[in-house]
């Protein structure tokens, strides 16, 4: 029996020599809850377009290699670009994975589609010079199974092109989608370098567009130059709303520019702001423009509320003792008020004598006139005729 226990002993877990227990040890290794641990591999499906980061799941796979991957419509071929990369990420997001490795027909039937896409191209733009549609042909892009070509192009309103899908279908011999986008997708899609020297945000990691307003540009402090603040669209810059609550954080405790603000040096005026510093440079009369940071003028008005503070009580006493040389005895304020109480019982009393007399605002009142009674109307149209049909019968009975 003591073989035993001795056995039963050894097989239970030991808890580490740092303390912690078995649970605390692979909770560390497998990371927070909620989160997964995968490796990322960045795949490339055009060559003029940014890489796709994909889950590899389970296949090993190098640089260069070709892989499937399934997409909303269909499997895609692409190609890997880059060296992977293990990270951990919460659970449940939506990230394309690798099917698995190309075969050599599937990487024959990516090269076709390519010249496919570029046959597609070159007969939509003659077709749409021949019949004169006023639109831009920005990309052509067909499926890796050939079932659909579809076309993006940008136009300032809309298009009527049922003849342009007519023909197109009946050259290229497929289904033809056309879809209508916006000039910021149209960047997107065609790419290029940004003012900063860098390829275009939307174009290397953007997915949406967030709604950008002047009022980013002035909270930033930048110029209001449409050529300075405008992106290669020709609206306002993405890259405005990267910092914008970062600089609405900062400015909220700083004076705005413009208003007049105390400060160690004297009065003066805010002509101007660094945010990021925290610094206001204010117009004063004898020193001319001084810089302050915030802090010293939180501390220059807490000193001031202090100082004023302590003058507070003797203020105070003051007021009161002048309050009460100009203040009149009870007394005196009695017999003031029973004289505005006297007065305005004589009032009241005179109104009415006045009223007996016939007397109002100095006018003696009229004896009430009586009212004029209403003037009797003749007799009616009936009874005229009546009396005359009367008479008529008498006197002829009188003839009679």
């Amino acid at each position: 029996m003591s073989d035993k226990l001795e056995v039963q002993q050894d097989t239970e877990p030991r808890e580490p020599e740092t303390g912690q227990t078995a649970e605390e040890t692979y909770a560390e290794k497998a990371g927070p809850r909620g989160t997964e641990e995968i490796t990322l591999i960045p795949v490339r499906f055009r060559s003029d377009r940014p890489s796709v980061h994909c889950d590899a799941g389970g296949l090993k796979v190098d640089e260069g290699e070709w892989v499937v991957v399934p997409c909303e419509q269909c499997n895609e071929v692409g190609q890997v670009s880059g060296s992977p990369l293990r990270i951990r990420i919460p659970e449940g997001c939506d990230i394309p994975r690798i099917e698995r490795l190309a075969t050599t027909r599937e990487i024959e039937l990516y090269y076709q589609n390519l010249e496919a896409e570029k046959n597609a191209r070159a007969v939509c733009q003659e077709r749409i010079e021949a019949l004169g549609l006023e639109m831009k042909l920005v990309r052509v892009e067909s499926l890796f199974d050939g079932s659909k070509i579809i076309f993006y192009y940008s136009a300032d309103g809309r298009v009527d092109f049922r003849e342009l899908v007519k023909d197109l279908v009946r050259t290229l011999r497929t289904r033809v989608e056309m879809c209508q986008i916006g000039i910021r997708h149209e960047a997107k899609m065609t790419g290029g370098i940004g003012s900063c020297g860098r390829v275009l945000c939307c174009t290397s990691f953007l997915k949406s567009f967030d709604p950008v307003s002047i009022k980013m540009a002035k909270v930033q402090n930048l110029p209001l130059n449409p050529n300075k603040i405008s992106g290669f669209c020709g609206r306002l810059l993405c890259c405005l709303t990267f910092e914008y609550e970062t600089y609405k954080e900062y400015a909220k405790n700083l004076p705005s520019m413009g208003n007049i603000c105390n400060s160690p040096s004297g009065e003066g005026k805010v002509v101007r702001r660094n945010i990021l510093k925290k610094t206001v440079s204010i117009a004063t009369d004898e020193h001319g423009i001084v810089e302050f940071s915030n802090k010293e003028l939180e501390d220059f008005k807490l000193q001031k509320h202090e100082v004023k503070g302590a003058d507070a009580p003797a203020d105070r006493q003051k007021a009161l003792d002048d309050d009460s040389k100009g203040s009149e005895s009870p007394e005196e304020g009695g017999d003031q008020q029973e004289k505005k109480t006297g007065s305005r019982q004589t009032q009241k009393q005179a109104k009415p004598s006045r009223e007996k007399n016939g007397e109002k605002h100095g006018r003696k009142k009229q004896p009430p006139q009586k009212r004029r009674g209403r003037k009797t109307a003749g007799p009616s149209k009936k009874k005229r005729r009546s009396r005359k049909k009367g008479k008529g019968k008498r006197g002829n009975e009188s003839k009679a």
